[in-house]
């Protein structure tokens, strides 16, 4: 009888611990302040706006009189890869998106969108392929709705493990980041 008596009070102390932590965790999301997420959001758009530059401003200067693609590479359709897919389509979305960690990006234009989109018809990519199709449409159609989903679909595929897309960034936002304000 007095280990069924000891196990019983094992049982209720055990109880009261995991009540007290679920009670604790409850308390927690309670009392924490509503606007934490978007006030996190602001700063990291301000961060990101102040050390982000458009990749290939430098390339067309520097490359001036060299036949070069919108992106200011010497890469040409019919020898598009998945890797420049990615590379291209994951420095367009940061335009758009929160993330903690971006290192440039290229400025999303009809004229990029375009060529990517004609570049699908000319290479064949596999599976990835309906991929980068589907956001590259959506894209031209204007709809960046889910641009956060597509960058991150795209940085799983390069085995991104820094920089996940956690929003999309405002109007506003996307300006002073285009703009590089602070």
């Amino acid at each position: 009888m007095r280990i069924f008596g000891w196990i019983i009070s094992i049982l209720v102390v055990i109880l009261i611990a995991v009540v007290g932590y679920f009670g604790f965790i409850v308390y927690q999301d309670f009392v924490d302040d509503p606007n934490e997420d978007e006030k996190t959001s602001e700063v990291a758009e301000t961060e990101e706006a102040q050390e982000v530059t458009e990749l290939s401003q430098e390339k067309f200067e520097n490359n001036e009189g060299s036949e070069l693609n919108p992106f200011g590479d010497t890469i040409i359709k019919e020898e598009l890869d998945d890797e420049d897919y990615q590379e291209y389509i994951h420095q367009m979305s940061h335009q758009k998106v929160i993330a903690d960690e971006k290192w440039g990006f290229y400025l999303i234009t009809d004229e990029r969108i375009m060529w990517l989109l004609e570049g699908l018809d000319e290479v064949d990519l596999g599976e990835t392929e309906a991929t980068y199709k589907g956001v590259l449409q959506r894209w031209e159609n204007g709809d960046f709705s889910q641009v956060d989903q597509d960058h991150n679909i795209i940085w799983r595929l390069q085995g991104g493990t820094i920089g996940k897309a956690t929003g999309i960034m405002s109007e506003s936002a996307e300006e002073a980041f285009i703009n590089n304000e602070q």
